[in-house]
């Protein structure tokens, strides 16, 4: 643990417009560099320029995606946009929106790793520091269940298990890196099941949704052409959510998290019970991990 990690930020502003998920709306939405120690900020230039902070405090709600809110403002379905934020190594950003929600794209993280690299990363002087887990911290519901344990680096396991004829038990173990996460996780998409997407339209939920944006699963299979990016798609996704909610923490968490059913409800009870439990970890300088900087892509700021 010699080299440790500066906090970075975008070289260049990027511009991204797409539509949100759930509510359907056109957003568009501007990255923009931002100072040392400012973290990830959401901010609504519809509503005056209302800011909401990507913590675990901020966080409203945990259906059917990851919804940020403060003193009235919201964000909806931040996490896809973190997680890559978070893999790359991204840590002070303002992100401008014109609308609720973070635009769905393809339903992965793939488009949003490519706009970071083109933006390029910018080194600033201040080091990052890391939350190294120290003992192990589990959630548990049902047959649903999160931890975290030590480990020296990320690493997330994670197994979903959907009770449909075609798709049996899905697991997938890895280190989080930037190559990783760009080449394993990014391209994984959302998906969802055909029997829910009327209970979803009448909960005001997934009016942008499409075969564009989402896997939908029927009862003989997958409905969209062509094939899954990867045959564990629906794991590796789970994955893609877990770093994104993890980044919630604020700083890179050093422990490996072992995923068994859980989903956004269950990462962010985990998130909570890990600021509680103030025995379990400890706060140190963090490591520059091999593959995590993208150094081709950084200057000094």
């Amino acid at each position: 643990m010699s080299v440790m990690r500066h906090q970075n930020t975008f070289k260049n502003e990027v511009f991204i417009k797409g539509t949100g998920l759930h509510t359907g709306r056109e957003v568009n939405m501007r990255l923009k560099p931002a100072p040392r120690n400012t973290g990830i900020m959401f901010i609504r230039t519809d509503k005056g320029g209302a800011g909401i902070k990507a913590g675990v405090g901020s966080v409203a709600d945990t259906t059917f995606a990851t919804n940020l809110a403060f003193n009235g403002a919201r964000v909806g379905t931040v996490e896809h946009l973190l997680s890559a934020l978070a893999a790359l190594n991204v840590d002070n950003l303002y992100i401008e929106l014109d609308g609720p929600e973070v635009p769905i794209m393809d339903g992965s993280a793939f488009y949003f790793t490519q706009k970071i690299l083109d933006a390029g990363i910018a080194r600033q002087a201040e080091r990052i520091s890391c939350i190294r887990i120290l003992k192990s911290i589990m959630v548990k519901e049902g047959p649903c269940q999160i931890a975290v344990v030590p480990y020296e680096g990320t690493k997330i396991s994670c197994s979903v298990n959907y009770n449909h004829p075609l798709f049996e038990e899905q697991r997938f173990s890895l280190d989080i890196t930037g190559i990783n996460f760009i080449r394993e996780i990014a391209p994984a998409r959302t998906f969802g099941f055909l029997r829910d997407v009327r209970m979803l339209l009448s909960k005001g939920l997934a009016k942008g949704g499409s075969l564009d944006n989402a896997i939908v699963v029927g009862e003989n299979g997958v409905l969209n052409k062509g094939e899954l990016r990867f045959k564990n798609e629906f794991v590796r996704h789970k994955i893609l959510d877990t770093v994104g909610d993890f980044s919630l923490l604020g700083r890179p968490i050093y422990g490996h998290i072992i995923a068994n059913r859980a989903g956004h409800s269950l990462n962010i009870k985990l998130l909570r019970k890990i600021l509680l439990f103030t025995d379990s970890w400890e706060i140190i300088s963090a490591p520059l991990m091999m593959g995590l900087s993208h150094e081709h892509t950084v200057v000094h700021v």
